[in-house]
């Protein structure tokens, strides 16, 4: 495993003021972003679902993946930045944002399934793959079961069994997460009024998913970078070093003074994480 250090001129101005007379970025949870106007977007029929996504720019393909009760919005500070060297591609992932989902319940593998259909759909052989959380979690079955798909993988703030995630009802951020998950369901959903039973499915997933072993660990061959935040609210440090440890020749990544939301509360420090591993060969 090699871990890598970065060195950022500045990594929030309001740090030089007192902690008494400010609030740490770590704290807040910034507004979501909104996405920028996409070159393509559209619904693609998958897997007996209706999966929104949307295409910025080009170059190499770059998947950008979400969070739990999240959508596509939330990557709007990353896509942009991305977009003047790569494809960039968004998906609202199944029962998320603008997507629809079956009766049967949520899980990591189907989601997965989802990504790759996309990929079919639009004649992406291989790409990237930028993972936020519950994405960063589908990346990572996507290099256990289909490396051949991937041509890298940046896992931010998964976790590999439900051991490795914290008692996140003691966030006052994430509880603030939630809530506004429940706003943005009403408003992007075909489904509006159906966010409870929505969220019991996620929840229901969280508690019972992924069970990645160390043996699949151990047998990823994507390069990939385990990255997560010095203070995130939702995983435990322990399960990030349990698996940059075990993937051969991870990189770890703690990205300083942020949490589960890093790519919103400093941006410019995520996306040059994201620029440098990208860009690496």
């Amino acid at each position: 495993m090699r871990r890598f250090a970065f060195a950022f001129a500045v990594l929030a101005a309001t740090w030089t003021q007192p902690a008494a007379a400010q609030q740490y970025p770590w704290q807040h949870l910034p507004p979501t972003p909104v996405l920028p106007t996409p070159a393509h977007a559209g619904i693609a029929a998958v897997n007996g679902i209706r999966l929104w996504y949307a295409v910025y720019g080009h170059g190499d393909p770059v998947i950008l993946v979400h969070g739990g009760l999240a959508n596509s919005d939330y990557w709007g500070r990353q896509i942009p930045v991305l977009a003047q060297r790569y494809q960039v591609i968004v998906l609202d992932s199944r029962g998320h944002g603008r997507s629809t989902r079956t009766a049967a319940p949520i899980g990591y593998d189907a989601m997965a399934s989802d990504v790759l259909a996309l990929m079919d759909t639009l004649h992406v052989g291989r790409a990237a793959l930028v993972g936020w959380s519950d994405g960063a979690i589908i990346g990572l079955d996507i290099a256990i079961h289909h490396p051949e798909r991937l041509t890298r993988l940046f896992a931010f703030a998964a976790n590999s069994d439900p051991s490795g995630v914290k008692d996140v009802d003691k966030s006052p951020v994430f509880t603030a997460y939630i809530s506004r998950a429940a706003g943005e369901y009403a408003k992007f959903s075909p489904t509006p009024t159906q966010f409870k039973a929505f969220l019991d499915d996620i929840s229901r997933m969280w508690a019972s998913e992924p069970h990645f072993t160390a043996a699949e660990l151990r047998g990823i061959t994507v390069p990939t970078w385990i990255v997560d935040a010095d203070h995130d609210e939702a995983i435990k440090r322990e399960n990030t070093d349990y698996m940059a440890s075990l993937i051969p020749g991870a990189g770890e990544l703690i990205l300083p003074g942020v949490s589960h939301f890093a790519f919103l509360q400093d941006p410019a420090m995520f996306n040059a994480a994201l620029l440098r591993f990208l860009g690496r060969d």
